[in-house]
């Protein structure tokens, strides 16, 4: 399973760890995750989504049904 948002499509972006003497190596920083679980009304059914805290704020903003419509259609959600 990757780590991505399957809300806002958010993934892990790739930049440099600097140390105190300046050295630079390579590090991800990967998006706030957490599975939750959603009850889809209009559906009927639960439905479990990988989102990081911006989809979630997303989500209590535009309402679950809206969102996920949106997701579908940008590609980020196949179910």
């Amino acid at each position: 399973m990757s780590r991505i948002c399957e809300i806002t499509g958010k993934k892990a972006i790739v930049g440099n760890s600097v140390s105190h003497s300046n050295i630079k190596t390579k590090r991800k920083f990967f998006p706030n995750l957490q599975r939750r679980r959603f009850f889809i009304a209009e559906e009927g059914k639960w439905i479990v989504l990988k989102v990081s805290a911006a989809g979630l704020r997303n989500i209590n903003k535009k309402g679950l049904y809206p969102c996920i419509k949106e997701a579908r259609e940008k590609g980020f959600l196949n179910r």
